[in-house]
């Protein structure tokens, strides 16, 4: 039997572009995205910080769709259709594990992150104080039941929060404006100059996780069409208005934290409602993601990731709640730098070796060696020329910056894997060529 169909999503369960382009609008509009428009805001001027955001999230669209319509053709989620490029050991212990410790840490931070403002400024508004600790658990918990409901928790939940949330954000944005903000646009001069590539690279790397995990989402479309018009349509705009505004606010402000921003506007309830639909409907798709790969680990199918979801967002929770989660946040950068490769083995794998054709597409029993070199050292590149290494002492000295590291490493594991993979197919041929 093959072990790929626990997963592999039905016709029936197939969905429109719109609710899929909104899942990705939701993930896009979270408040380390604005931290990132503010960063690029600090660096560029706005005409360049443009380009800059639409350059970036252009290359993880394009990414989202190879990866995407892989998914849609074959109705597989990502950690199971690596086992064809990676084999199913390959992509069960490395892949999933992976993405699965990925996906909870960041819920984690999330969780920590809504807790933490949601404490501070709920006592600010009513003089009540409530531990972060609690507060931590009881919005990991809420956004956990959210994603326990699969794919149809996230569409509705994105349905109701991007849109509130776009109008929380168009009122600061254009009472910041108003208060003063167009004149501090017009005589603005950056205060901590960056370079351009060093600009597309921020924004490259602030999504390039949710690149690898598209197929997750993608694979209820309907047609190859669909993922891309969800994935231009969810992803780019979001990502050119939530990047562009952080990055006025923080001009216009000098402030970063979108909930400080809006607190200073008058309007602090506001500010706590943006906040905490900013990391929901991020965080839902965390969870999700997470579940799916932990599912995968464990070995069990889809009707268990409910069970998988929830243990993942219990252990985000947990870790949000015991507040250690500041000391991992360069671990899970480090993992975000290394998910990348696992793009172009995919794409390497299904595209050009295969030819993009789902006929057939069956996971490689064990371990595929050219699928794991050719991960293993793109993501090591990524890692060199992305300044992955660089904020750890005893590996300085491997920091080697060069373009965008997450591309360099895609682009370097596509090259092995092709020709490793070729090697390896010459040699198959030729045994049975002498078998025969």
């Amino acid at each position: 039997m093959d072990k790929t169909n626990g997963f592999k999503i039905q016709e029936e369960e197939r969905q429109g572009w719109i609710s899929i382009a909104m899942v990705w609008t939701g993930s896009v509009i979270c408040v380390p995205a604005l931290m990132i428009g503010g960063m690029l805001g600090a660096g560029l001027p706005l005409v360049e910080c443009l380009l800059a955001v639409l350059t970036g999230y252009g290359m993880i669209c394009v990414l989202m769709c190879f990866i995407g319509m892989l998914a849609c053709d074959t109705g597989l989620p990502t950690a199971v259709a690596a086992s064809k490029a990676l084999g199913e050991s390959g992509a069960k212990y490395i892949i999933s594990l992976i993405l699965a410790i990925s996906c909870i840490g960041w819920f984690g931070i999330q969780a920590a992150v809504c807790g933490e403002s949601f404490s501070s400024m709920f006592g600010d508004i009513t003089g009540i104080d409530i531990p972060v600790w609690i507060s931590s658990i009881a919005w990991g918990i809420i956004m956990l039941l959210t994603a326990c409901f699969r794919f149809s928790g996230l569409k509705w939940l994105n349905k109701i929060a991007v849109p509130l949330l776009g109008i929380v954000l168009l009122y600061a944005l254009v009472d910041t404006l108003a208060s003063g903000g167009v004149d501090i646009l017009k005589s603005y001069e950056p205060s901590a100059p960056m370079t351009f590539v060093s600009a597309v690279s921020a924004t490259v790397g602030s999504f390039v996780l949710a690149a690898a995990i598209s197929g997750d989402y993608c694979r209820f479309a309907k047609s190859r069409k669909d993922v891309i018009k969800s994935s231009a349509a969810g992803v780019v705009p979001a990502g050119l208005v939530i990047l562009m505004t952080g990055a006025v606010l923080a001009v216009c402000t000098g402030s970063y934290d979108i909930s400080v921003v809006l607190a200073s506007s008058g309007l602090p309830v506001v500010g706590l409602i943006a906040l905490i639909l900013a990391t929901w409907t991020t965080n839902v798709s965390n969870a999700y993601s997470g579940g799916l790969a932990l599912s995968v680990l464990l070995g069990q199918d889809e009707k268990k990731s409910q069970v998988t979801t929830a243990i993942a967002g219990v252990i985000g929770t947990l870790l949000a709640a015991a507040g250690i989660l500041n000391s991992i946040q360069g671990f899970l950068s480090l993992l975000s730098a290394i998910v990348p490769a696992l793009i172009g083995t995919m794409i390497a794998d299904y595209w050009i070796m295969g030819k993009g054709k789902a006929d057939g597409e069956q996971g490689r029993s064990g371990v595929y060696a050219p699928g794991l070199i050719s991960f293993v050292l793109g993501a090591f590149v990524a890692c060199v020329t992305g300044g992955t290494f660089a904020s750890i002492p005893a590996l300085a000295f491997l920091n080697v910056p060069l373009f965008i590291g997450p591309i360099n490493g895609i682009v370097v594991a596509m090259v092995i894997y092709v020709l490793l993979g070729s090697v390896m197919m010459k040699g198959e041929r030729k045994s049975c060529v002498e078998s025969e």
